[in-house]
Order: C-alpha cells, then sequence, then structure tokens
C-alpha cells in the first residue's frame, strides 16, 4: 500500500484509563478480530494482564479501514499506562506519527497523562484528545473536557467524547486518526534502514524484531546488517500483527510490522538498533539509555539452576528492554544475579513472569537504589546494594538519588498531600493549578522514600485520587547505614538494607517483629535480631514449638506429667547445647519485609 494511505497511531494515557478497551473497539470495528473470536483485552496477551487489568508490553496491530471510499492501513501501538513502564511508551512514539490522548471521564487529567503528553510532544506527534467513559453514571464530562483544553490549549469542540465500552464516538475518533495525523514521510534514500522498537526470542525463528520500516523496504531472504552490534544476517520471514504474527512477502516504507532474523544469541539484538542494507548505511536516532532505579539480587532456590536462570533472564530482557542484569555471588545465597528495574512494580512483575514463564522460582533480596560512594581519595564509584557499602573508614560521603516528583491531586487533599511528602522528606518546589479544582504539586524526593509504600498511602490519604509521576533528577549527600538482619544468631544477607541513620531503630524494629510473624515456630527458641556495625539494635523472640508430651497420659498421679516435662527440658537444653542448626526463611518473609 502506498505511504499516503498508511497511518501509524499509538494511544497513551494514565493506568486504567480504558486504553486497552477503546483498542478492542477499533478492532471489532475495522473487521481485524472476527466477533467469535473477540475477547476483553485482546492486545493484553499475558495472563498477568488480565489478571492485574494493567498493560504490561506495548502490543502493535494492523488493521485495515475504508474512510470516505478509500482503504487505509492503520498501524495501532497500545501501550503501558503505569509510570514503571513509561520506556514501553517511548519507544512507541518513536514509531508513529501521531498519538490518542486519551482522559478517563470519572478521574479526569492525572499525573501519568501529563508525563505521557510531554513525551509525545518530544516527538513532535499530532496529539488527538479524547474523553472515554462518557456512560458512566460518575462521568463528568464537562469538567475532563476543560482539563483536556486547559493542558493542551484546544478547543472544548476538537476533544471527542467516546465510550470504548458501548463503542460510542470511536467512528468518528478513526476518521479523525485518518483525517489529521500525516502519512509516514517517503525519503529519497535508496538504503533500506529499519528501527527496532521491540523484539522477542522464538526457539524456531530466534530473534523476532519488531521494526518502524523508515526507508526502503524488507523481504524474505534479504541480507541485512544490525548497525549497533555489527552482525549480518539474512531474513528468513516478515509480516505484521493481526494482532497475531501474520506472515507476508514484503515490508515496505512507513509499515510497522516484524522481522525473524534466525540469530540465536539474544545479544545480537537490541531495542533501538538499526537493521539496515545498503552502502554506508547509517544508524537512525535510538532511544535514550534506560537507567534503572532499583536493584535486587535474584538467586536460585537450587545451586543448579543457575544456568536456567540466566537464560530466562536473557529471553526476558530481550521484550523488557529496561531490565538489566549482571552476575552476583552470595556467600550466603549461592550464585545469582544483581537485577536493575524502574520500579517495585517492575521487580514484581519480572520474578512472576519468570515464575510462570520459565519455570524459575527465584529467592528476592530487599531492593535498594544506587548509591554513589565518594572516597578519601574523592573518587566515585557506585554501589548497588548493602553488601557493597564499604566500612565508614573507606569512604568521605554516599550520595543518593534525588527525584522530580508531580502528584496530581484534587484541591481540597492539597494538606494531607503535602504533609505525606514533607514526612518523607520531600523538598517542595512548586504548585500549578490545572482549574479551580485541579492541583500539580512539584517536589524533590529520595528515590528511597517512594520505594516501599508512597503509592499505597497517597491514595489512601486522597481517597484513590491523586496520582503521580516521578523523574531521576540528580544525586544528593546524604547518611546512610547497612542494617543487617540475624536470624538464630545467622546474618540473612538477603534481608540487609540500607537505611537513614536516624531511621534504623525503627526500621530494624519493624523488620523483626514482620519476621516474628511470619517465620514458623521451630523446635528450640529462635531470637530474630537486627544489627547496624556489629551493635544489635533491635530484637525479638520466637518461642519454641511446645509439644505436648503429656498428651498420652490418661490420668494418674500428677508426679508421671512432672516426669515427661523435666525430660522434656532436658532435651531442649540439649538441642540448644549442640547448636540450633539453620532456620528456613520462607518467601512469605521476604515480602512481607518488602513491603513492610
Amino acid at each position: 500500500m502506498a505511504a499516503s494511505a498508511i497511518r501509524n497511531f499509538c494511544i497513551i494515557a494514565h493506568v486504567d484509563h480504558g486504553k486497552s478497551t477503546l483498542a478492542d473497539r477499533f478492532l471489532e470495528l475495522t473487521g481485524t478480530v472476527d466477533k467469535r473470536d473477540m475477547q476483553d483485552q485482546m492486545l493484553d496477551t499475558m495472563d498477568l494482564e488480565r489478571e492485574r487489568g494493567i498493560t504490561i508490553k506495548l502490543q502493535p496491530v494492523r488493521m485495515r479501514y475504508a474512510h470516505k471510499g478509500q482503504p487505509y492501513q492503520l498501524n495501532l501501538i497500545d501501550t503501558p499506562g503505569h509510570v514503571d513502564f513509561t520506556y514501553e511508551v517511548s519507544r512507541s512514539l518513536a514509531a508513529v506519527e501521531g498519538a490518542i490522548l486519551l482522559v478517563d471521564a470519572t478521574q479526569g487529567v492525572q499525573a501519568q497523562t501529563i508525563a505521557n503528553l510531554y513525551l509525545a510532544i518530544e516527538q513532535n506527534l499530532t496529539i488527538i484528545p479524547a474523553v472515554n467513559k462518557i456512560d458512566l453514571p460518575a462521568a463528568q464530562v464537562e469538567r475532563a473536557v476543560k482539563e483536556v483544553v486547559g493542558l493542551l490549549g484546544v478547543r472544548p469542540e476538537e476533544v471527542l467524547l467516546i465510550s470504548g465500552k458501548t463503542g460510542r464516538g470511536v467512528p468518528e475518533l478513526l476518521a479523525a486518526v485518518i483525517e489529521k495525523i500525516p502519512p509516514p514521510k517517503v525519503s529519497e534514500s535508496p538504503a533500506t534502514r529499519a528501527l527496532i522498537f521491540d523484539s522477542r526470542f522464538d526457539d524456531y525463528r530466534g530473534v523476532i524484531a519488531y521494526v518502524r520500516i523508515v526507508d526502503g523496504a524488507i523481504g524474505v531472504g534479504d541480507k541485512v546488517r544490525f548497525i549497533a552490534t555489527g552482525i549480518d544476517s539474512s531474513v528468513i520471514e516478515v509480516g505484521t500483527f493481526a494482532p497475531e504474527l501474520k506472515k507476508s512477502e514484503r515490508l515496505s516504507t512507513g509499515e510497522i510490522g516484524y522481522v525473524a532474523t534466525g540469530l540465536k544469541r539474544v545479544a545480537d539484538c537490541h531495542v533501538g538498533d538499526t537493521i539496515g542494507s545498503g552502502a554506508d548505511v547509517s544508524a537512525l536516532p535510538g532511544y535514550r539509555q534506560i537507567k534503572p532505579m532499583v536493584f535486587a539480587g535474584f538467586f536460585c532456590r537450587e545451586g543448579d539452576d543457575y544456568p536456567h536462570l540466566r537464560a530466562a533472564l536473557e529471553k526476558l530482557a530481550l521484550s523488557d528492554a529496561a531490565l538489566q542484569f549482571e552476575p552476583e555471588n552470595s556467600p550466603a545465597l549461592g550464585y545469582g544475579f544483581r537485577c536493575g528495574f524502574l520500579g517495585l512494580l517492575h521487580l514484581e512483575i519480572v520474578q512472576e513472569r519468570l515464575r510462570r514463564e520459565y519455570g524459575q522460582e527465584v529467592v528476592v533480596t530487599v531492593p535498594s537504589v544506587a548509591y554513589q560512594i565518594v572516597d578519601q581519595h574523592g573518587a566515585t564509584s557506585i554501589i548497588r546494594s548493602p553488601q557493597e557499602l564499604p566500612t565508614p573508614d573507606r569512604y568521605r560521603q554516599v550520595l543518593e538519588p534525588l527525584m522530580k516528583l508531580d502528584v496530581v491531586t484534587p484541591k481540597e487533599y492539597l494538606g494531607s498531600v503535602m504533609q505525606l511528602v514533607s514526612s518523607r522528606r520531600g523538598e517542595y518546589l512548586n504548585t500549578e493549578y490545572l482549574d479551580e479544582e485541579l492541583a500539580v504539586l512539584h517536589y524533590r524526593i529520595p528515590l528511597t522514600q517512594l520505594l516501599v509504600d508512597f503509592y499505597d498511602k497517597l491514595k489512601g490519604i486522597s481517597s484513590g485520587y491523586a496520582s503521580l509521576n516521578y523523574d531521576f533528577d540528580t544525586y544528593q549527600p546524604c547518611d546512610v547505614v547497612r542494617l543487617d538482619i540475624l536470624v538464630a544468631d545467622e546474618l540473612e544477607e538477603s534481608l540487609a538494607s540500607l537505611v537513614y541513620r536516624d531511621e534504623a531503630f525503627d526500621v530494624g524494629k519493624r523488620i523483626v517483629e514482620k519476621l516474628k510473624e511470619t517465620i514458623p515456630k521451630q523446635q528450640f527458641m529462635v531470637k530474630l535480631q537486627a544489627a547496624v556495625l556489629g551493635r544489635v539494635i533491635a530484637a525479638e523472640r520466637l518461642s519454641a514449638l511446645r509439644k505436648d508430651v503429656t498428651a498420652k497420659l490418661y490420668g494418674g498421679d500428677y508426679t508421671r506429667k512432672r516426669k515427661l516435662l523435666e525430660k522434656q527440658k532436658k532435651g531442649k537444653k540439649k538441642m540448644l547445647a549442640s547448636g540450633v542448626g539453620r532456620v528456613e526463611v520462607p518467601p512469605e518473609a521476604y515480602l512481607s519485609v518488602l513491603r513492610r
């Protein structure tokens, strides 16, 4: 199809504003998927996405649609909405010419709406605003339109009113996509260039790259080169998304599709790389390198699982470009990997995908952020785990990552939100008002304060209305110490964490109390201790499991009962004298400490 009849676009919105439901209506309206095959969240291909009701992976699909008697090819990319998956959104935006900005009529403009809009404006995309869920009884359509008008500076009649559930207004939205979003540009270059915006691994076809053809065309049998890695390969299959993979002969300029490369090594194909053929092919501007913000150790439950865990992480990193990992060895936990994530939800999703898709059960250490250490000579190094923190005489200063935080909240919750952020060491910058009802608070806040339960607390104090977005700002000096946890006098490396010196006692006490609730009782008394620099600052005791040794007695003199109890007491004493052995910390205990 001619490039003038192609429209490439994506849907951007805050989490749970109806992107996937709208995509379902597009698929129905264009006849891409038969009614009998239709199901809710059609483009959410993972069970995990359907269970949680969120989009985790970007998902492309090609639709054909006739407008005013003219056939068009519409390439849609459905994107995630959660802040932890912003990188998926930025990659999608680089592959298209326009975006539908979706706002929920019941919730209005929220933090991720603004963040994703700025990403789209950076890419010079055409924005089509739409207010969704207008059929709901709680919908405040006029207010949502007013907020969108204030945000984009458009006229109220330019904001389309739709219902993704009932399909109302969806044909008008598709017509606006065709009329307002420009077709792909066609260059005069004879060379072929395609941008890789996503990829995955297939056992039979090797690495499958999801591409946007920028110049030329790619067909089966073509010799191509991956510019960044310098690898040459022969294309074994090309095709489009319907939404499952559908073979075709060629992909031409402006089209979005997939290229099966036959590459067996996952490392040979990078998201953001350029596939090219022809003389002197220059690389396309790729994506900014993503920086993980949260680090945790992933260790095998069984030692011989290490090669399987490595293979699973490599395949997972192919479809999740924000995941980074490197080998790590712990004296207590054995061989594993130090993994970098964009946030705690990202960590949780990766752990769950490893379990479901690759059968890997892992022990996860307490998440920490990347600190900078300035040594006595002024040299700077990065530490990603508590175990890497040197002794106080070996460094001059510790620097922690500081984030720019934007909180969008209705005015009546301003005081509560400001109180919460201040209690988390937030530094107030300023307040913007989107309209007389909605305000945006701008703060600087240490990343460690956002990690654990900040989002839950924010939702709690604002009755679910406030939303947040954050981005890395700089590093600032901080006073942190390593908090060690000892279970039955044995150091539990996976529970060690870096905490502020003035909060060490409170955090240590909370952790040992949580462990007391979750670790099952043993045959002996178990000491649970939190220590800083070898000094115990908080402790709890898990009492011994009391076996009823007198249960078999059915009467007689009390001295018989006493004799059995004394015998048990001697046995316990003997057990303590010979060393109590190791206590297995169950996964639930790790999770309770992570969530605090």
